[in-house]
């Protein structure tokens, strides 16, 4: 029955994230699944149908990727309707995918191990030379610049400000993405994120040095 589950989501989320191009494609849920499903193991604790389970719909009601948090949250609901599935297990599988989003910083609570395991997996994939390669695709399809000297580092933001606020993608790194190695919640994924963490430091060097013509 999980396995047909498992098979049903594998081909919506196919179907409505498969032309993305802001670094949220189905590779990038694929890679998640098995960041998730990978910490769990290790972690040996968690629900790993669940945990399966959300790490394939986190992007679904993402607001960046439909007209409104509201519509998204609206198209997570109907599909989890169609499945075979006790409520209990929906509403725990939407629990999750709500509270794991970045938000500017704001940390949001997390009620359970399953929540911490994708949170977890979807913030390594945000790190390292996957995570760098994001960052600019996703910078280019919202028209950030590439970098912007005299833009600030914004060090703290509300949620409306990290949406939508005037920024470039190498300001992204100091906005979050040196953040989360210090923000994970399972020893597997900290020592996972460190390794990431140092290639992200030594391309931001690099990139500087040629920036400042010291090529």
């Amino acid at each position: 029955m999980n396995g047909d589950i498992i098979l049903q989501t594998e081909t919506f989320v196919r179907k409505v994230l498969g032309d993305d191009s802001t670094g949220h494609d189905w590779y990038h849920i694929e890679r998640v699944r098995k960041n998730a499903l990978y910490i769990c193991e290790k972690e040996n604790k968690g629900d790993r149908f669940v945990v399966e389970m959300a790490a394939l719909l986190h992007d679904i009601p993402d607001e960046k990727l439909n007209s409104s948090k509201e519509a998204g949250e609206r198209k997570l609901a109907e599909f989890l309707e169609t499945l075979a599935l006790e409520h209990t297990v929906q509403d725990k599988i939407i629990e999750i995918i709500g509270s794991i989003s970045f938000k500017g910083g704001k940390k949001t609570e997390l009620l359970s191990i399953e929540a911490e395991i994708v949170q977890d997996a979807d913030r390594i994939d945000a790190l390292g030379a996957i995570g760098i390669a994001r960052t600019f695709a996703y910078g280019g399809k919202k028209g950030q610049a590439l970098y912007d000297p005299e833009i600030k580092v914004r060090d703290v933001m509300t949620e409306e400000e990290y949406r939508n606020g005037k920024s470039s993608s190498v300001h992204h790194f100091d906005e979050k993405l040196l953040k989360l190695k210090d923000r994970m919640n399972t020893e597997t994924a900290k020592k996972l994120a460190e390794k990431r963490h140092q290639f992200m430091e030594q391309f931001l060097e690099e990139f500087y040095n040629e920036w400042n013509g010291q090529a």
